[in-house]
């Protein structure tokens, strides 16, 4: 295990498993993240109502995403932020506007492909279901039917001889939508009025619904030493709880020189363009808020967005064992071997060479190991909300992460150290 000189240890990993757990949709992980701030002292406010600049912490939640913000003693109205950024949503199977179908005698739910899951990893798991329900009487709330429930049954191989020598291919319509009973009748509402009964709700409450299913087999430690971690949604809440934690252990400081921010948000990974996603107006109307309920002017708000930086957050590629060449020959990450650096000179990433000492700078207050990541050139490179929050905003930003296996499959793979020498680094990022 590193020893670094931030405030997380081994610990910090263990309350991640509880996290992940406890945070199967990206409604769950805001809800998880905003009682552990109202635990630290913070505020939630609310959008409607007119906000005040006092010291404290603030935060807002609109949807699947949340942002929090400390202000500290003799904060001025142009002080600038500094930014943890990360998102809350993960590919997996959504439930459709009209859910119940069926044939041959099996009853089954009709879901939609949400962002770019590994179809393979869904098969023949146990499902559970939840999300957020619209109520009849216009209140809304989070519903979790931990247990298994669901299933995507794989095909067996005696009835498909091609399996082997060609591989599985996966018909994203035919092939992903997963049983949970038997029955020859199918009738519409079947799964609203289990649910409604499941939630001791009258008949007919649900009118609108936000529903995805989840592996309900719980995070675990793994290998002879148990130095890794194999769990489900950490691309990309292992970010968002690294981040989470960050800011409430900066938020005990008096003298920062800044302002610390959690900027967690949905949709990035089907591009990010929704209301509550990093391509929409959400981080910069709160910023903007924050200045001006200080008393600042415009002008005010212009020196703290140039002063400003913001470290975006998400999981990246560990070097893979048997497909190494896919990797960039001189840049191999390695689980435990510390947060890694992402660079793409074609802004697929946003991180420049300014950016880069700025993280090393807080890596090495830290004392925390930290890792280069680039993309083979022969291989497409993806992207994150750094560079998106980085134009949308004007702020500088710098793409990191930890290091992973099995990126989009319904259970991931990291070192069991990764988690915490994240967090440290995002403290002393925050701490300026």
């Amino acid at each position: 295990m590193r020893t670094p000189s931030g405030p997380f240890d081994r610990g910090h990993t263990d309350d991640l498993m509880t996290y992940l757990a406890a945070s199967p949709t990206p409604y769950h992980a805001v809800a998880n993240a905003a009682a552990r701030l109202e635990k630290a002292g913070f505020q939630q406010v609310a959008e409607t109502d007119a906000w005040d600049g006092t010291t404290g912490g603030r935060f807002v939640v609109r949807g699947g995403a949340i942002i929090a913000w400390y202000v500290p003693e003799g904060a001025a109205p142009h002080t600038p932020f500094r930014i943890v950024g990360a998102h809350t949503d993960s590919p997996n199977l959504r439930v459709k506007p009209q859910p119940d179908m069926g044939t041959q005698g099996w009853r089954q739910v009709a879901v939609e492909i949400y962002g770019g899951p590994l179809l393979n990893s869904w098969l023949d798991r146990d499902l559970g279901l939840a999300g957020r329900i619209s109520l009849r009487d216009g209140t809304e709330r989070l519903l979790n039917v931990d247990r298994p429930l669901l299933r995507v049954p794989q095909l067996a191989v005696h009835l498909d001889r091609s399996v082997t020598p060609e591989g599985l291919k996966l018909d994203k319509q035919r092939h992903m939508q997963p049983i949970w009973g038997l029955g020859d009748d199918v009738h519409e509402g079947d799964l609203l009025a289990f649910l409604e009964e499941e939630n001791g709700l009258e008949r007919g409450s649900i009118t609108g619904w936000d529903l995805m299913t989840y592996a309900v087999e719980a995070p675990a430690y793994l290998g002879r030493d148990r130095e890794l971690l194999a769990g489900p949604r950490m691309d990309n809440l292992l970010s968002v709880h690294a981040c989470t934690a960050a800011l409430t252990e900066v938020s005990k400081q008096d003298d920062l020189p800044y302002i610390p921010v959690l900027a967690a948000f949905d949709h990035e990974e089907n591009g990010s363009q929704s209301d509550t996603g990093a391509d929409g107006p959400l981080l910069g109307g709160v910023l903007e808020r924050s200045v001006f309920a200080r008393g600042g002017s415009y002008e005010d708000k212009a020196r703290a967005f140039a002063g400003t930086i913001c470290l975006s957050s998400d999981t990246g590629h560990a070097v893979h064992p048997n497909y190494a060449e896919r990797h960039d020959p001189t840049h191999h990450p390695r689980a435990n071997g510390g947060p890694i650096l992402k660079v793409n000179v074609n802004n697929r990433y946003a991180t420049d060479g300014s950016g880069r000492a700025v993280f090393a700078a807080a890596c090495e207050k830290a004392g925390v190991p930290f890792q280069s990541f680039v993309s083979n050139n022969a291989m497409p490179c993806g992207t994150t909300i750094g560079p998106i929050t980085a134009a949308r905003h004007g702020i500088k930003t710098v793409d990191i992460g930890a290091a992973i296996l099995s990126m989009h499959s319904v259970r991931e793979l990291c070192g069991a150290d990764d988690p915490f020498l994240l967090a440290n680094a995002l403290v002393a990022f925050l701490e300026g």
